[in-house]
């Protein structure tokens, strides 16, 4: 797929980046920094476990978690104080609920509330939040805040209320404050409890989305850093348009009279836009294909093309997809032209999250250019993004058949290998993988994304000094390539707990491109870390502003809005997670 930052998997795949942003220690910094093609899924046990729901009334006001249940005797006590009469009422109505007995239990509860000295705050929160419960189950969702509301009041620390309250404030379509209570609640319990942490990852979910579609839609278009564009052609050895202007190429007449070739004007917007790609200047090339399209120019195809692939640069993929529909359905355009065009959509599908329509792309340049390498290697990206590892060796492998001299399918099949038998738990077939990473880059010396796909592999297995020789070597050949830095970086941070160098080498990458989100959104989810969440916030909104599609202008939203929420449950109950 054309991208030069990687992509994570749509789902399913390790923790959220908001929950990574939260929780502090080594493995944090490292799933923070596994995002070159796939992120491990190493909590599946995690979610079988601290997943029991709340819904039961209590005996105890205790947030301690495990005592989800009333506490009853066999017997009624002796009644002597109006605090015995409220818990007689409470222990009723607890009797009601278990029944069902909704109606009753809320009246027992309710007479408990008004018979419980004021003073006596733990018993009181309980009667609120037991009220609540039963408001809960008749689905009364503002009787369900008010109630959890008072408990809070009652006992800040207060889970079961937190958390209940958190529900119906989602129920209410109140994500923010429902964000803020089960930000709360995910604290409170250490992260230990997989129900709190998926609300949380829901609401974030749904707030970034709300968020980037309004953003996304009405953003000034921004063309990235020239490293991007680079690499992003880079990725492509077949691709007509991103091939050099040749020196005295055709432009609208074959040959001129003595036979020569014609030397390129301003005649053609499209050989005119082709220079200013030599010359990297990347903001007058949409204009020049614009005036070929118009004209009905002999290189319209190209010019669409081109054209496109400067929307989607500029993340506007709405703008994109009309003109490379037109070449797609082009019948004079050349083989190579179209199938380009399907790659590029079935990239920006992907980045929708439409993989049937990104799938079908593929597979129909597959059949129109069967012999195209670029088809091969961008599919077998998509493919180990929708965890189909063996079908992806299998085009990585077409791929180099067709060109044994590509350095770039060599990594990234090595990679594909290397998931799958990390993921599978295979040692063998890791050392296997590994033995293949070392003979790509004593094969292809020159190409830093084996370097880096290696370093990754090799930070898995905790050979940490080997993988920042890796990173070493990425930078020394592609000095200007910000990402790199970004990864050794939070190598640092999780090899040496060398803070100072890591942000020392983050911040190098966005001297060298200050328009790097990714350098912006670690920086942010490491100031998060460190508790500077006003910080933290600066560098998500940094990083939004450059964000190339929706998708990931939502995934920012959602840490961004992590991060507020962490500042207000600060301010509201005092409560902080650990810092670094």
């Amino acid at each position: 797929m054309a991208a030069s930052k990687p992509v994570e998997p749509p789902s399913g795949a390790g923790l959220p980046r908001w929950q990574l942003a939260l929780m502090v220690g080594a493995p944090i910094v490292l799933g923070v920094g596994a995002v070159y093609l796939w992120n491990r899924s190493k909590t599946k046990e995690s979610r079988e476990k601290g997943n029991g729901e709340r819904k039961t009334p209590e005996g105890s006001a205790s947030p301690v978690q495990g005592q989800d249940g009333p506490v009853e005797t066999d017997r009624e006590p002796e009644i002597t104080s109006p605090l015995d009469r409220a818990q007689a009422a409470k222990n009723r109505g607890n009797k009601y609920f278990k029944a069902a007995k909704y109606e009753n239990a809320i009246q027992c509860y309710t007479e408990a509330i008004a018979l419980c000295p004021t003073e006596q705050k733990s018993d009181l929160s309980t009667f609120y939040q037991n009220r609540a419960a039963a408001f809960e189950q008749q689905m009364k969702w503002t009787e369900v805040v008010q109630d959890c509301s008072n408990a809070v009041k009652l006992n800040p620390r207060y889970i079961k209320a937190l958390f209940r309250r958190a529900k119906a404030l989602e129920k209410l379509d109140n994500r923010k404050e429902c964000l803020e209570d089960v930000t709360a609640v995910c604290i409170l319990e250490a992260f230990q409890n997989q129900q709190s942490m998926l609300l949380a990852d829901r609401v974030l979910k749904q707030l970034g989305k709300e968020k980037a579609k309004d953003k996304y839609k009405n953003r000034e278009p921004m063309m990235p850093s020239p490293q991007f564009i680079k690499s992003y052609f880079s990725s492509f050895t077949d691709d007509i348009i991103s091939q050099p202007l040749q020196k005295g190429e055709k432009k609208d007449e074959d040959k001129d009279n003595e036979g020569e070739a014609a030397e390129v004007t301003e005649s053609s917007g499209y050989l005119k836009a082709k220079q200013y790609m030599e010359e990297e200047n990347y903001d007058k090339i949409i204009s020049e294909c614009t005036k070929e399209i118009d004209s009905t120019g002999r290189y319209t195809a190209e010019a669409l093309l081109l054209r496109a692939t400067f929307y989607l640069l500029i993340g506007n993929a709405t703008a994109a997809q009309p003109d490379l529909d037109r070449v797609i359905n082009m019948q004079g355009a050349s083989v190579k032209l179209r199938a380009n065009a399907l790659i590029k959509r079935g990239s920006m599908y992907m980045q929708q999250q439409q993989p049937l329509l990104s799938t079908q792309d593929f597979n129909m340049a597959a059949e129109i250019d069967t012999r195209n390498p670029d088809v091969y290697h961008h599919r077998g990206q998509l493919k180990i993004l929708l965890d189909q590892v063996d079908e992806a060796v299998g085009d990585f492998d077409e791929c180099i058949v067709l060109r044994p001299d590509s350095a770039l399918a060599q990594a990234q099949k090595c990679f594909a290998l290397y998931r799958q038998a990390y993921t599978g738990n295979n040692p063998s077939q890791v050392q296997t993988a590994m033995d293949g990473f070392e003979d790509v880059i004593r094969r292809f010396p020159k190409c830093a994304e084996g370097y880096a796909l290696y370093a990754q592999a090799l930070t898995d297995q905790q050979q940490f000094g080997k993988a920042d020789e890796m990173y070493d070597q990425c930078i020394d050949l592609e000095p200007d390539n910000a990402t790199t830095y970004v990864h050794k970086g939070l190598l640092q941070l999780q090899w040496k707990q060398d803070l100072d160098l890591g942000l020392d080498l983050i911040s190098k990458a966005i001297e060298i491109d200050n328009k790097c989100d990714f350098a912006y959104e670690t920086m942010g989810t490491i100031e998060v870390q460190r508790g500077n969440l006003d910080k933290a916030i600066e560098m998500f909104n940094k990083a939004i502003n450059l964000a190339k599609s929706e998708m990931e202008m939502a995934h920012l939203y959602s840490l961004c809005d992590a991060a507020y929420a962490q500042t207000e449950v600060a301010r509201k109950y005092g409560l902080k997670p650990p810092t670094l």
